[in-house]
């Protein structure tokens, strides 16, 4: 059998995996068991098997350390800086997804001390260069959010215009102008009007939507465009 006989990089996959809770965008994070970096908190990842590609990895090692399966997630890229990795030559390649929280429970395993949700914006220190790789995903979530209706992975099925306008300021970071943002969203005749209302609320009850995603299928094989 042929041994290349120059030193040559390892290669790994980590995951960012957000959720919204409560109007709060989050990330899904895992402790580590082993050093480098024992008792710090990282994206869940880890090597790859040599009989395994690069998406099975990930899917792999989200469901070993975390118990989070069945998503559907895309590459962000490569992460290559010598020296992130003190062990050896490492070069990652990055995964993102975005789910409903509640529907995925999270239970650490193999060699992951600890996993748990946390809010983007108060994160603890994390290990190797993952705070790199965390920013890359919160900015191609982002750029994702206006132009593809990414939202509806993140909200109930059923929701107010309130709360989705609630999420896109959360995730972009910004306020927007409540008359424009209804007008807008409701222009491209993708959510349902319900004849339903908010249950339980102290203040006066709104009125319920959902995504019609069977609309959203023709309105993009005709080649329009959802932007927020």
């Amino acid at each position: 059998m042929y041994t290349y006989p120059y030193p040559h990089p390892a290669v790994t996959v980590d995951c960012v995996v957000f959720g919204l809770d409560e109007g709060e965008l989050k990330v899904l994070l895992i402790q580590r068991d082993l050093d480098p970096f024992a008792g710090k908190w990282a994206l869940p990842g880890g090597f790859i098997r040599m009989d395994e590609d690069l998406e099975a990895a990930a899917r792999r090692e989200l469901e070993e350390e975390t118990g989070v399966k069945k998503l559907y997630i895309e590459q962000l890229g490569a992460f290559g800086t010598p020296g992130r990795d003190p062990r050896e030559r490492v070069v990652t390649v990055a995964w993102w997804a975005v789910v409903n929280l509640y529907e995925h429970e999270v239970k650490a395993s193999t060699d992951a001390r600890n996993a748990a949700w946390f809010p983007v914006e108060e994160l603890p220190a994390l290990a190797f260069d993952h705070p790199v790789i965390l920013d890359a995903a919160l900015a191609r979530v982002r750029e994702t959010l206006r132009r593809e209706p990414l939202a509806f992975e993140f909200l109930p099925r059923k929701f107010t215009l309130t709360q989705l306008q609630r999420f896109y300021e959360t995730v972009l970071g910004r306020p927007l102008d409540k008359r424009n943002f209804r007008k807008k969203v409701l222009s491209y005749g993708l959510l349902e009007e319900l004849e339903e209302y908010e249950v339980d609320v102290a203040h006066r009850a709104a009125q319920l939507y959902t995504f019609r995603r069977d609309r959203y299928e023709t309105f993009r094989e005709e080649g329009s465009r959802f932007l927020v």
